[in-house]
């Protein structure tokens, strides 16, 4: 036993509290050379999500053809990754090089409450985007009557609202609970079900609640999102040109496998039984959704987009042209 865990064995024999004011993540490897693997494989998908996103929002910032609904719901999208991934990534970081690997029962909270928060949002985001492009492709003629400002900043504005109203109830009843059992927490983050197997206390009503929050929200948003793509490929079936079909099944392809992989993810972590729970398998899962996805959005969605890639070459022949000049 560390220096670390005999102080906070004794802390909580001799501490009256039910729950520890700090937690210790058990992080990825104990192994010094896998930790430095570790750290470096996370640092660098890190950084190719932070640049992706951040490269997307610029380009459809300052390329006015670009300023559509599709490019806006990529926008939010790119800024729920950013945000997402910088709430998951830093801790992990920190954690797996570092000899004090703790957090506070403040921190963990409030990284759960925007892990939850930006996780729904998410969700429901690509479930608009899905419904987007059902209005673009199966209802081309009254796409700008379906899909316009108002409508796409009341259904962002509807994605966060929901979002926040999930962590509003998701985390005080999280954080009622005694942790008596352990200070460990066997993930590389905070995240609801490894604290719940802290509990001392029985965390039905958390799980209850979970598992509604799980199927009304994630479930939910999957349906739509699987519903206007049934529309999609059947009405992509009944276009003639064989090369024009293949173009869109291609498209459809990459958004599906995101989609599936984000939503399969979730729904695994947060629906599965307790008894069936597997802290390894959590944590793979997390790692998928928190941190693969978001660098994966940007390159499916976006970079593959030609639009997207003109405007990035456009812009720097432009800089290229002043330079010459």
């Amino acid at each position: 036993m560390g220096i670390e865990e005999r102080y906070w064995v004794n802390y909580m024999e001799t501490s009256n509290q039910t729950s520890p004011k700090r937690f210790i993540l058990l992080g990825l490897s104990d192994v010094p050379q896998l930790q430095v693997i570790c750290f470096l494989v996370f640092l660098v998908m890190y950084l190719i999500t932070f640049s992706g996103n951040v490269l997307l929002i610029i380009v459809v910032r300052t390329n006015p053809t670009l300023h559509t609904p599709m490019y806006f719901f990529l926008c939010n999208l790119s800024f729920i990754d950013i945000c997402l991934s910088s709430t998951i990534v830093p801790v992990i970081l920190t954690n797996t090089l570092s000899k004090d690997k703790t957090i506070s029962l403040l921190g963990c909270a409030c990284q759960i409450f925007f892990i939850l928060l930006l996780g729904a949002v998410e969700c429901i985001l690509l479930s608009v985007m899905a419904f987007d492009r059902f209005a673009a492709i199966c209802r081309p003629l009254h796409y700008n009557l379906i899909i316009n400002k108002k409508v796409c900043v009341f259904f962002a504005l509807t994605s966060w609202s929901v979002g926040l109203i999930n962590v509003l109830i998701q985390v005080p009843l999280t954080f009622r609970l005694p942790f008596c059992k352990s200070h460990h927490v066997n993930h590389f983050f905070c995240e609801v079900p490894p604290l719940l197997k802290l509990s001392c206390k029985d965390p039905r009503l958390n799980e209850i609640t979970m598992y509604l929050a799980a199927g009304i929200i994630v479930m939910g948003a999957f349906l739509l999102t699987l519903g206007s793509y049934v529309h999609i490929i059947s009405t992509i079936l009944k276009i003639r040109s064989s090369q024009g079909r293949q173009k869109a099944f291609s498209t459809c392809g990459s958004h599906l496998t995101v989609v599936i992989l984000y939503y399969g993810t979730i729904l695994i972590i947060y629906l599965q039984p307790r008894s069936s729970y597997s802290p390894e398998i959590d944590k793979t899962l997390s790692v998928l959704y928190g941190v693969v996805t978001p660098m994966l959005n940007p390159i499916i969605y976006s970079i593959r987009n030609k639009d997207v890639k003109n405007s990035v070459i456009n812009n720097i022949k432009r800089k290229l042209n002043l330079h010459k000049t």
